[in-house]
């Protein structure tokens, strides 16, 4: 008789403990940051977590030296994150641009809170889904993740540094206050059960090395300093060396790759969970905490005759347009609870393209949508 592989660990935890826990199974092991309400607890949990496994936590002065640290610690080849909230976010701004035109992975986490400013330090929001993709100036590609759940704090935030080191870029995780001080009972698979993704190291002698090389992949080794391999980083647009250029013959290839090897990779990065659509004629798409509610709606919904599903967004940006355009195409209407005045509910519009009739519940006033609200809208419609 085979014996059982005992399961893994059963922890009681909120969402940003879950969230030290996936970084620390996904190999980080370099965090910088700053205390930030309602993020604090990542911090905290670093701070004594990190130093058990040989890792390296700094509290910076600000989020502008925490974004920088974590540029510097991934480009020296260790696995780095950094935690915030949205004035924190914003001030990350510049220097996620400059990880985004350097291909330097690394993973930053904004737990959303209601704004602008100062906002509502202690309260719920969404509101910075649109910042997530448009905050750093210019064109550039990037990665942007939800969390609902405590044990997605956990499995996404392994993801999410698997994503960065796969494709050589910065990955955002987006989890709101609800989900970050949700305490629940999640299980923590087994070290082994874990995929752990690193980057590409080179493989070839110092002299042949091409930090930025245009390859099939769009994404070229990355050495780390100290390694033995000339590697000349900067914020300006650069040649497949890494020096800048003013050439357009060189300019143009190097913005088409950084897009390329994310556009064509849609399959490995865009994530949704569906519930109950295949014979749905009315859906949910909801993200983050909202999607608590919306799917104890489309439940209740069900219990009453009424056809619901529900789409839930795991990855927000690339917008997983080819996942949510097949639905709502044999649907009747769709539903988009938001905890802003309808970020993602834009994006929506815009792929539906008037085939089916989309309605709108946005909150703002730091309180979460209840499942109530969008059953009652669900009804009406």
């Amino acid at each position: 008789m085979i014996a059982k592989r005992p399961p893994g660990r059963q922890l009681l935890l909120q969402g940003n403990e879950a969230i030290v826990e996936g970084a620390l199974a996904a190999g980080c092991r370099f965090f910088a940051g700053y205390p930030i309400t309602p993020a604090t607890e990542i911090s905290e949990v670093m701070s004594y977590r990190l130093p058990a496994v040989d890792g390296t936590f700094i509290q910076m002065e600000d989020e502008i030296a925490s974004m920088g640290a974590v540029i510097g610690a991934s480009l020296a080849g260790v696995k780095s994150m950094t935690a915030t909230s949205g004035p924190g976010f914003s001030l990350m701004q510049e220097n996620l641009g400059f990880a985004c035109v350097a291909e330097v992975p690394c993973v930053i986490v904004n737990v959303m809170r209601g704004g602008p400013s100062t906002g509502l330090p202690t309260s719920v929001s969404q509101g910075d889904v649109m910042q997530a993709r448009w905050g750093t100036h210019g064109d550039h590609p990037i990665i942007v993740l939800a969390v609902s759940t405590t044990q997605d704090c956990f499995s996404i935030t392994v993801k999410a540094f698997n994503l960065s080191e796969k494709y050589r870029t910065p990955v955002v995780l987006l989890a709101d206050e609800v989900v970050a001080h949700t305490r629940e009972k999640i299980s923590l698979p087994h070290a082994e059960e874990v995929e752990v993704i690193d980057r590409i190291r080179p493989n070839m002698p110092p002299d042949w090395y091409i930090p930025f090389e245009n390859n099939s992949r769009g994404v070229p080794p990355m050495s780390a300093f100290g390694d033995g391999y000339r590697y000349h980083v900067t914020g300006l647009i650069h040649d497949v060396r890494g020096f800048p250029t003013q050439r357009p013959d060189e300019i143009v290839p190097f913005m088409d790759r950084i897009f390329r090897k994310i556009n064509q990779h849609f399959f490995d990065i865009q994530m949704v969970n569906t519930e109950m659509v295949d014979d749905a004629e009315l859906i949910v798409v909801a993200y983050g905490s909202v999607s608590r509610s919306a799917r104890r709606a489309v439940r209740e919904a069900r219990e009453r005759g009424i056809k619901a599903g529900l789409v839930q967004l795991i990855t927000l940006w690339p917008f997983p347009r080819q996942s949510v355009e097949p639905i709502l195409r044999q649907v009747r209407a769709a539903l988009v609870p938001e905890l802003n005045m309808g970020q993602i509910s834009r994006e929506i519009k815009r792929i539906n393209q008037g085939v089916a009739r989309i309605e709108t519940i946005s909150r703002i006033d730091g309180h979460l949508i209840t499942p109530n609200e969008i059953l009652t809208r669900l009804l009406r419609i």
